[in-house]
């Protein structure tokens, strides 16, 4: 039967090598981290969401082992039969008390956070109003509710105010938003979001995995920087960037909601609880930045050094206050050529490219870290604007 399907997708793979929406994986021959070894190279790595600079670091790995060697190597159960220990709430506890909630769920990733989110509470009598530019994991668990979908337009706040009166009349309203949007960088505007939510009777959710250890004075995500902590319904996150780049998720929310997650949302009942390495590592680094905001402020004086570098070298970039730098190109064979030979220069980025991002935006996106060097910076500005020069962009 295979033989129907394999000549579709040796054409469709075949199509998207020569249009360049290929997605070829570059394997790490490496721990994650400033540097890294890729086929058998060294080269600085400006792609990861290693935004602490925290991934593969000694004492990440020292906090896995030690929760590994408290708690064991996994639980080989779902939460609700035996498969919950005492970290796991000791977690959920530290992190709604990160992002300003009552409470919080612990998901496997995000992705599944998101789909556990919409599919429970928003069903055909409710609507789903969501920015055009969210994140697909987003897209994808709206699919899955049966709820009413109106998409606004990127940070339009006069398009989500139609969008919010065209559905006055339903049971419930949701508006759904990145609270950093992965591609560009933007933040999105949390203070008139949640004063339009009031005004019509909607909820407020935000997926906060770009910025939940990096925004806001205390590293507590878009809500904070936004000064609209406790104004926001849902806040789902993620474990596997700033907070040590492992994995692993949460949905931090109002007391009742998070109980009713734990009783119907699918994807926290039917899947194994969070292994131990990364609740314990994760819970032991949420209290250790507490006391370490030097983390953040060199994220922040890296990610200024290498806009203002880059701009002087003639590259156009956003005033978007995020270590994610898109360097817009358009054409997607020009953003993966150029990305390959910036690796041969030793600098690791990616060209995003169709699906990833709508036809026509390709882009290098550029990942700052508190873990990158002030020689590091400046080495992959001159390799950016030598790279570019030879492709015409600068």
């Amino acid at each position: 039967m295979y033989k129907s399907l394999q000549p579709i997708l040796e054409s469709e793979l075949d199509a998207a090598k020569k249009d360049g929406t290929y997605k070829e994986e570059r394997v790490l021959e490496s721990p994650q981290g400033r540097e890294i070894t890729v086929q058998g190279k060294k080269v600085l790595n400006f792609c990861a969401n290693n935004y602490l600079g925290l991934s593969g670091t000694d004492i990440m790995e020292k906090a896995s082992e030690e929760a590994v060697k408290k708690w064991g190597y996994g639980l080989a159960s779902v939460r609700f039969i035996c498969g919950t220990q005492t970290v796991h709430k000791d977690l959920e506890r530290a992190v709604a008390e990160l992002v300003g909630t009552e409470d919080a769920v612990l998901y496997s990733s995000c992705f599944m956070a998101n789909v556990g989110l919409f599919q429970t509470f928003f069903g055909e009598q409710d609507a789903i109003i969501s920015d055009e530019l969210n994140h697909a994991s987003i897209i994808d668990a709206i699919r899955l509710s049966k709820a009413e979908l109106h998409v606004f337009k990127h940070m339009d706040m006069a398009d989500l105010e139609q969008k919010l009166q065209e559905t006055r009349n339903k049971r419930l309203k949701v508006i759904a938003t990145d609270g950093v949007f992965s591609m560009d960088g933007d933040i999105a505007p949390l203070k008139e979001i949640c004063d339009l939510a009031e005004k019509y009777n909607a909820l407020v959710m935000v997926d906060d995995a770009h910025a939940v250890g990096v925004m806001g004075e205390n590293g507590s995500g878009t809500p904070e920087h936004c000064d609209v902590i406790g104004r926001v319904d849902f806040i789902t996150g993620t474990f596997g960037k700033a907070l040590g780049g492992a994995g692993g998720a949460f949905t931090a929310t109002h007391k009742e909601a998070a109980d009713y997650l734990r009783n119907r949302s699918r994807t926290y009942l039917f899947s194994n609880s969070l292994d131990t390495a990364v609740t314990g590592a994760s819970l032991w680094l949420i209290g250790y930045l507490k006391s370490h905001p030097e983390y953040r402020e060199r994220l922040w004086e890296n990610t200024r050094l290498f806009r203002e570098l880059m701009k002087k070298n003639g590259f156009t970039v956003s005033d978007a206050q995020h270590p994610i730098t898109p360097i817009m190109l358009g054409d997607e064979k020009k953003a993966v050529d150029m990305a390959k030979a910036l690796f041969d220069e030793g600098i690791y980025v990616i060209g995003f490219a169709y699906p990833v991002v709508p036809k026509g935006k390709a882009r290098i996106r550029v990942q700052v870290s508190a873990a990158h060097t002030k020689a590091d910076i400046e080495k992959a500005v001159e390799k950016f604007a030598f790279v570019g020069r030879k492709f015409r962009v600068v």
